[in-house]
């Protein structure tokens, strides 16, 4: 049980792999505060957690508007008093090279996946100094890693993340927080739909997954493991770092 007295806040909880962080973190004793944009399936993941015995609330909220971080500080303070783990997995996907991406496009990409979790991880670093002790794990992508054909906006959102990570984690280290990226690949999960749109979806995850070395694409579950080992005290001299959960691929 790594995170039991632990409370952990955990963005885009609704879906996909924040849905399977979630499970996992509360199968790992952790107090959970879940955020998303849909209440109704917020509220039902939570209250399966709480069925199964697990402490876990949930809080609406826009992750890219400027008042929900210290909204959604808060909500954690008053559930549970403390704040140890901050999983920054919001993300938005926009296909497109830089001609096809428009200035709202880029805009809004670079809002989800970087300001919000700058903000987000702003507002929560206090309590984590004033505890002496944090862990900050950001959901970035092997693309934050490579290059990749037609997601410009995603991939330098990724890569900003990316060093996000590195500045915090060299900012913070000395305080006892650590802050780390896990970067998957393409992972089964509806995002997937969305980064390669197509009507087959059996063929097109076959189609992905003879690129992988592995031979499959991710399930939401691996990647959800992998984030709950760097968040926990068993990765305890890890920050800083940008791990692949990519099948092989950034090996290649």
């Amino acid at each position: 049980m790594w995170f039991t007295g632990k409370t952990c806040i955990v963005t885009g909880a609704t879906s996909g792999i924040g849905h399977a962080i979630a499970v996992e973190l509360a199968g790992r004793g952790a107090d959970l505060l879940l955020v998303g944009r849909n209440e109704a399936r917020g509220q039902q993941i939570a209250g399966v957690l709480r069925a199964n015995g697990a402490n876990a609330a949930f809080i609406v909220a826009d992750v890219t508007n400027p008042g929900s971080p210290q909204a959604i500080l808060e909500s954690a303070l008053l559930a549970y008093g403390r704040v140890d783990v901050l999983v920054n997995n919001a993300g938005l996907l926009v296909n497109g090279s830089a001609l096809d991406c428009t200035d709202e496009d880029w805009t809004r990409v670079m809002d989800v996946n970087v300001f919000a979790a700058f903000r987000l991880s702003r507002a929560v670093l206090p309590q984590m100094l004033k505890q002496g002790y944090g862990s900050i794990v950001n959901l970035a992508s092997d693309w934050a890693l490579m290059g990749a054909r037609g997601a410009t906006a995603y991939c330098v959102s990724k890569a900003a993340l990316a060093q996000l990570t590195r500045c915090m984690a060299l900012d913070y280290a000395s305080a006892g927080i650590r802050v780390n990226a896990v970067c998957p690949s393409d992972t089964d999960t509806p995002m997937l739909d969305r980064a390669f749109p197509g009507d087959d979806r059996d063929q097109k995850v076959r189609a992905l997954a003879e690129s992988i070395p592995l031979g499959r694409v991710a399930r939401a579950e691996e990647v959800a493991r992998v984030v709950a080992f760097v968040a926990s005290d068993q990765a305890s001299f890890m920050t800083g770092t940008l791990i692949p959960v990519d099948g092989g691929t950034s090996a290649q």
